[in-house]
Protein backbone atom coordinates (compact mmCIF):
# COMPACT_ATOMS: atom_id res chain seq x y z
CA UNK A 1 0.00 0.00 0.00
CA UNK A 2 1.28 3.46 -0.89
CA UNK A 3 2.25 5.66 2.03
CA UNK A 4 0.12 8.79 2.57
CA UNK A 5 1.29 11.69 0.41
CA UNK A 6 2.57 14.57 2.56
CA UNK A 7 0.84 17.89 2.08
CA UNK A 8 2.69 20.51 0.04
CA UNK A 9 0.63 23.39 1.39
CA UNK A 10 2.62 25.73 3.66
CA UNK A 11 1.30 25.77 7.20
CA UNK A 12 0.47 29.14 8.73
CA UNK A 13 0.50 27.47 12.18
CA UNK A 14 4.07 26.20 11.75
CA UNK A 15 6.32 28.96 10.39
CA UNK A 16 9.33 27.08 11.74
CA UNK A 17 8.68 24.14 9.37
CA UNK A 18 11.58 23.14 7.09
CA UNK A 19 11.76 24.90 3.74
CA UNK A 20 12.82 23.56 0.35
CA UNK A 21 15.94 21.46 -0.20
CA UNK A 22 17.19 20.47 -3.65
CA UNK A 23 19.34 17.40 -4.20
CA UNK A 24 21.29 17.70 -7.48
CA UNK A 25 22.53 14.61 -9.30
CA UNK A 26 24.45 14.88 -12.57
CA UNK A 27 25.62 17.69 -14.80
CA UNK A 28 26.27 21.42 -14.50
CA UNK A 29 23.02 22.15 -16.31
CA UNK A 30 21.19 20.29 -13.57
CA UNK A 31 23.06 22.39 -11.00
CA UNK A 32 21.84 25.58 -12.66
CA UNK A 33 18.28 24.29 -12.93
CA UNK A 34 18.32 23.25 -9.28
CA UNK A 35 19.00 26.87 -8.34
CA UNK A 36 16.10 27.96 -10.52
CA UNK A 37 13.75 25.43 -8.98
CA UNK A 38 14.78 26.34 -5.44
CA UNK A 39 13.98 30.00 -6.13
CA UNK A 40 10.67 29.16 -7.82
CA UNK A 41 9.60 26.81 -5.04
CA UNK A 42 10.45 29.29 -2.31
CA UNK A 43 8.65 32.09 -4.17
CA UNK A 44 5.56 29.89 -4.45
CA UNK A 45 5.63 29.21 -0.71
CA UNK A 46 6.45 25.52 -0.63
CA UNK A 47 7.51 24.13 2.73
CA UNK A 48 8.94 20.88 4.04
CA UNK A 49 9.80 19.73 0.51
CA UNK A 50 12.79 17.93 -1.00
CA UNK A 51 13.33 18.13 -4.77
CA UNK A 52 15.52 15.41 -6.29
CA UNK A 53 16.94 16.53 -9.65
CA UNK A 54 17.96 13.26 -11.30
CA UNK A 55 20.48 12.22 -13.95
CA UNK A 56 20.05 9.49 -16.58
CA UNK A 57 23.45 9.42 -18.28
CA UNK A 58 24.14 5.88 -17.02
CA UNK A 59 22.10 3.07 -15.48
CA UNK A 60 24.16 3.59 -12.32
CA UNK A 61 23.03 7.24 -12.17
CA UNK A 62 19.38 6.12 -12.22
CA UNK A 63 20.05 3.49 -9.56
CA UNK A 64 21.71 6.10 -7.35
CA UNK A 65 18.70 8.39 -7.76
CA UNK A 66 16.35 5.66 -6.55
CA UNK A 67 18.68 4.93 -3.65
CA UNK A 68 18.82 8.61 -2.69
CA UNK A 69 15.01 8.86 -2.72
CA UNK A 70 14.62 5.88 -0.38
CA UNK A 71 17.25 7.32 1.97
CA UNK A 72 15.55 10.72 1.96
CA UNK A 73 12.22 9.20 2.92
CA UNK A 74 13.84 7.51 5.93
CA UNK A 75 15.50 10.79 6.93
CA UNK A 76 12.51 13.04 6.17
CA UNK A 77 9.38 10.93 6.80
CA UNK A 78 7.06 13.95 6.79
CA UNK A 79 8.52 15.81 3.82
CA UNK A 80 7.12 15.93 0.30
CA UNK A 81 9.59 14.35 -2.13
CA UNK A 82 9.43 15.68 -5.69
CA UNK A 83 11.43 13.84 -8.34
CA UNK A 84 12.42 15.59 -11.56
CA UNK A 85 15.31 15.71 -14.04
CA UNK A 86 16.33 13.44 -16.92
CA UNK A 87 15.67 10.09 -15.26
CA UNK A 88 12.21 11.22 -14.16
CA UNK A 89 11.43 12.49 -17.68
CA UNK A 90 12.59 9.31 -19.41
CA UNK A 91 11.18 6.83 -16.88
CA UNK A 92 8.34 8.59 -15.01
CA UNK A 93 6.64 5.27 -14.21
CA UNK A 94 9.74 4.00 -12.42
CA UNK A 95 9.60 6.86 -9.94
CA UNK A 96 5.83 7.18 -9.68
CA UNK A 97 5.78 3.52 -8.60
CA UNK A 98 8.03 4.33 -5.65
CA UNK A 99 5.90 4.81 -2.50
CA UNK A 100 8.43 7.35 -1.22
CA UNK A 101 7.67 9.80 -4.07
CA UNK A 102 5.05 12.52 -3.77
CA UNK A 103 5.24 13.98 -7.31
CA UNK A 104 7.12 13.29 -10.55
CA UNK A 105 7.80 16.37 -12.70
CA UNK A 106 9.36 16.32 -16.17
CA UNK A 107 12.19 18.51 -17.43
CA UNK A 108 9.75 20.55 -19.47
CA UNK A 109 7.77 21.49 -16.37
CA UNK A 110 10.40 21.84 -13.68
CA UNK A 111 11.41 25.47 -14.34
CA UNK A 112 7.91 26.88 -14.83
CA UNK A 113 6.60 29.07 -11.98
CA UNK A 114 3.11 27.68 -12.61
CA UNK A 115 4.31 24.22 -11.68
CA UNK A 116 5.21 25.22 -8.15
CA UNK A 117 2.09 27.36 -7.73
CA UNK A 118 0.05 24.30 -8.72
CA UNK A 119 1.95 22.21 -6.17
CA UNK A 120 1.01 24.64 -3.42
CA UNK A 121 -2.60 24.70 -4.61
CA UNK A 122 -2.54 20.89 -4.81
CA UNK A 123 -3.85 20.99 -8.38
CA UNK A 124 -0.82 19.47 -10.12
CA UNK A 125 -1.18 15.83 -11.21
CA UNK A 126 0.99 13.39 -9.32
CA UNK A 127 2.88 12.79 -12.57
CA UNK A 128 3.41 15.94 -14.65
CA UNK A 129 5.78 14.92 -17.44
CA UNK A 130 4.60 15.81 -20.94
CA UNK A 131 6.43 14.82 -24.13
CA UNK A 132 9.76 16.67 -23.93
CA UNK A 133 10.11 16.51 -27.72
CA UNK A 134 7.32 19.07 -28.03
CA UNK A 135 9.32 21.73 -26.16
CA UNK A 136 10.71 24.27 -28.63
CA UNK A 137 12.00 27.11 -26.44
CA UNK A 138 14.11 27.45 -23.33
CA UNK A 139 12.55 28.72 -20.16
CA UNK A 140 13.67 32.30 -19.44
CA UNK A 141 16.49 32.85 -16.97
CA UNK A 142 15.36 33.13 -13.40
CA UNK A 143 16.33 36.58 -12.16
CA UNK A 144 15.85 35.48 -8.57
CA UNK A 145 18.79 33.09 -8.69
CA UNK A 146 21.57 34.63 -6.63
CA UNK A 147 25.13 34.93 -7.77
CA UNK A 148 27.87 32.85 -6.17
CA UNK A 149 30.96 34.04 -4.34
CA UNK A 150 32.95 31.65 -6.55
CA UNK A 151 31.23 30.81 -9.84
CA UNK A 152 27.78 30.69 -11.36
CA UNK A 153 26.37 28.57 -14.17
CA UNK A 154 24.33 30.12 -16.95
CA UNK A 155 22.27 27.77 -19.12
CA UNK A 156 22.45 29.03 -22.71
CA UNK A 157 21.33 25.87 -24.49
CA UNK A 158 19.26 22.77 -23.83
CA UNK A 159 18.48 19.53 -25.66
CA UNK A 160 20.33 17.76 -28.46
CA UNK A 161 19.57 17.02 -32.11
CA UNK A 162 22.22 14.29 -32.41
CA UNK A 163 21.47 10.66 -31.73
CA UNK A 164 24.62 8.96 -30.51
CA UNK A 165 23.84 5.27 -30.24
CA UNK A 166 24.71 5.02 -26.52
CA UNK A 167 22.96 8.18 -25.34
CA UNK A 168 19.51 8.51 -23.80
CA UNK A 169 19.83 12.19 -22.86
CA UNK A 170 17.93 13.62 -25.90
CA UNK A 171 14.89 11.71 -24.63
CA UNK A 172 15.21 13.48 -21.31
CA UNK A 173 16.11 16.90 -22.66
CA UNK A 174 14.34 17.09 -26.01
CA UNK A 175 15.61 18.72 -29.19
CA UNK A 176 18.25 21.46 -29.22
CA UNK A 177 17.11 24.96 -28.36
CA UNK A 178 19.01 28.13 -27.50
CA UNK A 179 18.67 31.13 -25.23
CA UNK A 180 18.82 34.37 -27.28
CA UNK A 181 22.09 36.24 -26.86
CA UNK A 182 20.48 39.31 -25.30
CA UNK A 183 19.04 37.27 -22.43
CA UNK A 184 22.38 35.56 -21.85
CA UNK A 185 24.26 38.87 -21.74
CA UNK A 186 21.72 40.33 -19.32
CA UNK A 187 22.05 37.30 -17.03
CA UNK A 188 25.87 37.41 -17.05
CA UNK A 189 25.81 41.16 -16.37
CA UNK A 190 23.43 40.63 -13.44
CA UNK A 191 25.66 37.97 -11.95
CA UNK A 192 28.75 40.16 -12.26
CA UNK A 193 26.91 43.01 -10.55
CA UNK A 194 26.20 40.60 -7.68
CA UNK A 195 29.93 40.01 -7.36
CA UNK A 196 30.32 36.65 -9.12
CA UNK A 197 34.00 36.31 -10.16
CA UNK A 198 33.50 33.47 -12.67
CA UNK A 199 30.63 32.52 -14.99
CA UNK A 200 30.31 29.14 -16.70
CA UNK A 201 28.27 28.78 -19.88
CA UNK A 202 26.55 25.42 -19.90
CA UNK A 203 24.18 23.33 -22.01
CA UNK A 204 23.52 19.79 -23.20
CA UNK A 205 25.18 20.41 -26.58
CA UNK A 206 26.78 23.78 -25.92
CA UNK A 207 28.44 24.22 -29.32
CA UNK A 208 25.09 23.82 -31.09
CA UNK A 209 24.02 27.14 -29.51
CA UNK A 210 22.39 29.45 -32.03
CA UNK A 211 21.40 26.92 -34.70
CA UNK A 212 17.72 27.51 -33.95
CA UNK A 213 17.99 31.31 -33.62
CA UNK A 214 17.53 33.89 -36.41
CA UNK A 215 20.68 34.08 -38.54
CA UNK A 216 22.05 30.90 -36.90
CA UNK A 217 24.86 32.56 -34.92
CA UNK A 218 27.57 30.30 -33.54
CA UNK A 219 28.86 29.97 -29.99
CA UNK A 220 31.90 32.11 -30.75
CA UNK A 221 29.55 34.98 -31.50
CA UNK A 222 27.89 34.63 -28.10
CA UNK A 223 31.23 34.49 -26.28
CA UNK A 224 32.42 37.60 -28.14
CA UNK A 225 29.25 39.49 -27.17
CA UNK A 226 29.62 38.59 -23.51
CA UNK A 227 33.25 39.68 -23.40
CA UNK A 228 32.47 42.98 -25.13
CA UNK A 229 29.23 43.87 -23.36
CA UNK A 230 30.19 42.69 -19.85
CA UNK A 231 33.73 44.08 -19.56
CA UNK A 232 33.79 43.66 -15.77
CA UNK A 233 33.40 39.87 -15.95
CA UNK A 234 36.73 38.52 -14.61
CA UNK A 235 36.58 35.03 -16.12
CA UNK A 236 34.29 33.21 -18.55
CA UNK A 237 34.43 29.42 -18.61
CA UNK A 238 32.84 26.95 -21.04
CA UNK A 239 31.44 23.58 -20.03
CA UNK A 240 31.76 20.49 -22.23
CA UNK A 241 31.90 21.12 -25.98
CA UNK A 242 31.65 18.90 -29.04
CA UNK A 243 35.07 18.95 -30.71
CA UNK A 244 33.67 18.84 -34.25
CA UNK A 245 31.48 21.93 -33.70
CA UNK A 246 34.12 24.43 -32.55
CA UNK A 247 33.84 27.47 -34.83
CA UNK A 248 36.79 29.66 -35.84
CA UNK A 249 35.84 32.65 -33.68
CA UNK A 250 35.37 30.44 -30.64
CA UNK A 251 38.82 28.93 -31.21
CA UNK A 252 40.32 32.41 -31.50
CA UNK A 253 38.71 33.59 -28.26
CA UNK A 254 39.53 30.47 -26.26
CA UNK A 255 43.16 30.59 -27.29
CA UNK A 256 43.69 34.34 -27.37
CA UNK A 257 41.47 36.11 -24.82
CA UNK A 258 42.76 36.35 -21.25
CA UNK A 259 39.24 36.51 -19.79
CA UNK A 260 38.31 33.13 -21.27
CA UNK A 261 39.46 30.29 -19.01
CA UNK A 262 42.39 28.29 -20.40
CA UNK A 263 40.47 25.04 -20.12
CA UNK A 264 38.19 23.03 -22.40
CA UNK A 265 36.37 19.79 -21.71
CA UNK A 266 35.92 17.87 -24.96
CA UNK A 267 33.17 15.35 -25.63
CA UNK A 268 35.37 12.69 -27.27
CA UNK A 269 33.91 9.39 -25.96
CA UNK A 270 36.46 7.06 -27.56
CA UNK A 271 39.84 6.87 -29.25
CA UNK A 272 39.14 4.34 -32.01
CA UNK A 273 37.56 5.23 -35.35
CA UNK A 274 35.48 2.05 -35.66
CA UNK A 275 33.95 2.48 -32.21
CA UNK A 276 33.37 6.18 -32.89
CA UNK A 277 31.47 5.19 -36.03
CA UNK A 278 29.40 2.65 -34.10
CA UNK A 279 28.69 5.33 -31.51
CA UNK A 280 27.50 7.58 -34.37
CA UNK A 281 29.94 10.28 -33.36
CA UNK A 282 30.72 12.90 -35.99
CA UNK A 283 34.48 13.19 -35.45
CA UNK A 284 37.39 10.86 -36.02
CA UNK A 285 40.35 10.18 -33.75
CA UNK A 286 42.48 12.33 -36.05
CA UNK A 287 39.99 15.20 -35.70
CA UNK A 288 40.23 15.04 -31.90
CA UNK A 289 44.02 14.93 -31.82
CA UNK A 290 44.33 17.70 -34.39
CA UNK A 291 42.06 20.03 -32.41
CA UNK A 292 43.87 19.27 -29.15
CA UNK A 293 47.27 19.98 -30.65
CA UNK A 294 46.02 23.17 -32.34
CA UNK A 295 44.69 24.39 -29.00
CA UNK A 296 47.94 23.56 -27.23
CA UNK A 297 50.01 25.28 -29.90
CA UNK A 298 47.89 28.43 -29.88
CA UNK A 299 47.67 28.66 -26.07
CA UNK A 300 50.40 26.57 -24.43
CA UNK A 301 48.94 27.00 -20.95
CA UNK A 302 45.54 25.54 -21.84
CA UNK A 303 44.46 22.31 -20.13
CA UNK A 304 42.15 19.82 -21.77
CA UNK A 305 39.65 17.40 -20.31
CA UNK A 306 37.52 14.77 -21.99
CA UNK A 307 34.81 12.16 -21.52
CA UNK A 308 35.75 8.59 -22.51
CA UNK A 309 33.54 5.51 -22.46
CA UNK A 310 35.02 2.10 -21.61
CA UNK A 311 33.54 -1.23 -22.66
CA UNK A 312 31.29 -0.06 -25.50
CA UNK A 313 29.66 -3.02 -27.30
CA UNK A 314 32.07 -4.79 -29.72
CA UNK A 315 35.08 -3.00 -28.19
CA UNK A 316 38.24 -5.11 -28.41
CA UNK A 317 41.49 -4.83 -26.49
CA UNK A 318 42.96 -3.00 -29.49
CA UNK A 319 40.09 -0.51 -29.41
CA UNK A 320 40.65 0.04 -25.69
CA UNK A 321 44.35 0.62 -26.36
CA UNK A 322 43.38 3.36 -28.82
CA UNK A 323 41.52 5.20 -26.05
CA UNK A 324 44.43 4.76 -23.65
CA UNK A 325 46.91 6.17 -26.16
CA UNK A 326 44.55 9.03 -27.04
CA UNK A 327 44.93 10.42 -23.52
CA UNK A 328 48.64 11.01 -24.05
CA UNK A 329 48.52 11.83 -27.76
CA UNK A 330 45.88 14.54 -27.26
CA UNK A 331 47.68 15.73 -24.10
CA UNK A 332 44.58 15.38 -21.94
CA UNK A 333 44.83 16.30 -18.25
CA UNK A 334 41.34 15.70 -16.83
CA UNK A 335 39.60 12.57 -18.08
CA UNK A 336 36.16 11.48 -16.93
CA UNK A 337 35.77 7.73 -17.55
CA UNK A 338 32.29 6.22 -17.96
CA UNK A 339 31.87 2.45 -17.86
CA UNK A 340 29.41 1.73 -20.66
CA UNK A 341 25.91 0.80 -19.56
CA UNK A 342 23.04 -0.07 -21.88
CA UNK A 343 20.36 2.61 -21.83
CA UNK A 344 16.68 2.12 -22.54
CA UNK A 345 15.74 1.98 -26.26
CA UNK A 346 19.17 3.05 -27.55
CA UNK A 347 20.73 1.34 -30.61
CA UNK A 348 23.86 0.41 -28.65
CA UNK A 349 21.74 -1.63 -26.25
CA UNK A 350 20.93 -3.97 -29.15
CA UNK A 351 24.60 -4.49 -30.08
CA UNK A 352 26.68 -7.42 -28.74
CA UNK A 353 27.43 -6.54 -25.11
CA UNK A 354 30.61 -7.13 -23.12
CA UNK A 355 30.39 -8.89 -19.77
CA UNK A 356 29.84 -6.40 -16.94
CA UNK A 357 33.02 -7.46 -15.17
CA UNK A 358 35.00 -6.83 -18.34
CA UNK A 359 33.46 -3.37 -18.76
CA UNK A 360 34.52 -2.51 -15.21
CA UNK A 361 38.03 -3.84 -15.81
CA UNK A 362 38.43 -1.73 -18.93
CA UNK A 363 37.14 1.33 -17.10
CA UNK A 364 39.81 0.70 -14.48
CA UNK A 365 42.48 0.54 -17.19
CA UNK A 366 41.33 3.88 -18.58
CA UNK A 367 41.17 5.42 -15.12
CA UNK A 368 44.75 4.38 -14.45
CA UNK A 369 45.82 6.13 -17.65
CA UNK A 370 43.76 9.17 -16.68
CA UNK A 371 45.38 9.26 -13.23
CA UNK A 372 48.83 9.23 -14.81
CA UNK A 373 47.83 12.10 -17.09
CA UNK A 374 46.56 14.15 -14.15
CA UNK A 375 49.77 13.45 -12.24
CA UNK A 376 51.84 14.72 -15.18
CA UNK A 377 49.71 17.84 -15.34
CA UNK A 378 50.01 18.59 -11.63
CA UNK A 379 53.75 17.98 -11.64
CA UNK A 380 54.02 20.70 -14.26
CA UNK A 381 52.69 23.20 -11.71
CA UNK A 382 55.01 22.32 -8.82
CA UNK A 383 57.42 25.17 -8.13
CA UNK A 384 55.34 27.71 -10.04
CA UNK A 385 53.19 30.61 -8.86
CA UNK A 386 49.72 31.62 -10.07
CA UNK A 387 46.41 33.09 -8.94
CA UNK A 388 43.67 30.69 -7.87
CA UNK A 389 40.02 31.28 -7.01
CA UNK A 390 39.22 30.17 -3.46
CA UNK A 391 36.15 27.95 -3.31
CA UNK A 392 35.47 26.57 0.17
CA UNK A 393 36.76 24.21 2.84
CA UNK A 394 40.39 24.83 2.01
CA UNK A 395 39.99 24.35 -1.74
CA UNK A 396 40.81 26.60 -4.66
CA UNK A 397 40.97 26.21 -8.41
CA UNK A 398 43.25 27.59 -11.09
CA UNK A 399 41.80 29.04 -14.30
CA UNK A 400 42.97 25.86 -16.09
CA UNK A 401 40.72 23.84 -13.72
CA UNK A 402 43.57 22.47 -11.59
CA UNK A 403 42.35 21.88 -8.00
CA UNK A 404 44.44 23.27 -5.15
CA UNK A 405 44.50 22.52 -1.43
CA UNK A 406 45.16 25.62 0.66
CA UNK A 407 45.14 26.58 4.32
CA UNK A 408 42.54 29.23 5.04
CA UNK A 409 41.20 31.67 2.48
CA UNK A 410 37.74 33.11 1.95
CA UNK A 411 35.44 31.84 -0.77
CA UNK A 412 35.53 34.18 -3.74
CA UNK A 413 39.01 35.55 -3.06
CA UNK A 414 41.63 35.44 -5.79
CA UNK A 415 44.86 34.40 -4.07
CA UNK A 416 48.42 34.33 -5.37
CA UNK A 417 49.78 30.88 -4.54
CA UNK A 418 53.00 28.98 -4.88
CA UNK A 419 52.58 25.27 -5.52
CA UNK A 420 54.90 23.13 -3.45
CA UNK A 421 53.65 19.60 -4.12
CA UNK A 422 50.67 17.47 -5.15
CA UNK A 423 49.03 14.23 -4.01
CA UNK A 424 47.99 12.99 -7.45
CA UNK A 425 44.60 14.65 -7.13
CA UNK A 426 45.30 18.30 -6.35
CA UNK A 427 48.13 20.75 -5.80
CA UNK A 428 49.26 22.00 -2.42
CA UNK A 429 49.38 25.79 -2.43
CA UNK A 430 50.89 28.31 -0.04
CA UNK A 431 50.60 32.09 -0.10
CA UNK A 432 53.19 33.55 -2.46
Amino acid sequence: MRAPIPSLEPSAQAPEAPGVDVITLGCRLNAYESDVMAAQAQAAGLANTVIVNTCAVTAEAVRQASQAIRRLRRERPDAAIIVTGCAATIEPERFSNMPEVTHVIGNGEKELPGTFAALVAQTLPRVAADDIMTVREMAPHMAGVAGSRTRAFVAVQNGCDHRCTFCVIPYGRGNARSMPAGGVVDEVRRLVELGTPEVVLTGVDLTSWGADLPGQPQLGNLVARILKLVPDLPLLRLSSIDAIEMDDLLFELVTGHERVAPYLHLSLQHGDDLILKRMKRRHSRADAVALALRLKAARPGIALGADLIAGFPTETEAHLASSVSLIQEAQLSFVHVFPYSARLNTPAARMPQLARAEVKRRASVLRDAAASALTRHLEGWVGRTAHALVEEDGNARLPDFSPVRIDGGTAGDLCCLRFTSHDGHRLQGTAA
